[in-house]
């Protein structure tokens, strides 16, 4: 399966003075999903994928217009693939959608659960690629159980422990913005 084209957008400057690498994490984790779960979504064609490492108010303000929810959060996807309803044209990559993310808000989340930012931002990029490429936990459980079986095995392909083992406490709204 041929990799996607990654773009990575730093428009919260605290992101790059956090983590250096920032966009390379980035791309690492995005790469690491698609290669686990992109499977039919895609087909085989060529994909594209956009990281916005944004803040809190940014983020607030998409999840206000977006979601009717006036509050921050740690990731937002916006998936461009609606079931079959994709374009296809011929030549141009797959149009996979955006995921934005919220320095504070993330940083936070990691420092209450005692967990590195490296580690938490590459879990919620995989989280959000996942939503990218059709998958979704607020169905029912067996949905929520399969997503996150599948984070834990790209986040492990990563050598990044899981974030859903009983010793980690994940904070209140630490998922996905729930």
């Amino acid at each position: 399966m041929t990799e996607p084209d990654i773009a990575v957008a730093i428009e919260h400057p605290a992101w790059a003075e956090a983590l250096p690498d920032v966009a390379g994490l980035c791309r690492r984790a995005a790469a690491a999903t698609f290669a686990v779960a992109a499977g039919e979504a895609v087909a085989g064609r060529p994909a594209e994928i956009s990281v916005v490492l944004a803040d809190d108010s940014l983020v607030q303000g998409l999840n206000r217009d977006w979601r009717g929810k006036d509050r921050s959060t740690n990731v937002l996807s916006f998936a461009a693939l609606d079931g079959d309803d994709a374009p296809v044209v011929p030549g141009a990559p797959l149009l996979l959608g955006d995921v934005v993310l919220a320095f504070e808000t993330c940083a936070a989340e990691a420092e209450r659960e005692g967990k590195p930012l490296a580690d938490h931002l590459s879990h919620l990029v995989a989280h959000g690629v996942l939503h990218l490429l059709g998958f979704d936990h607020e169905g029912d459980d067996a949905d929520a159980e399969e997503m996150e079986a599948m984070e834990v095995a790209v986040l492990a392909g990563l050598g990044i422990p899981d974030p859903y083992a009983p010793d980690d406490t994940i904070a209140e709204g630490g998922r996905c913005g729930r």
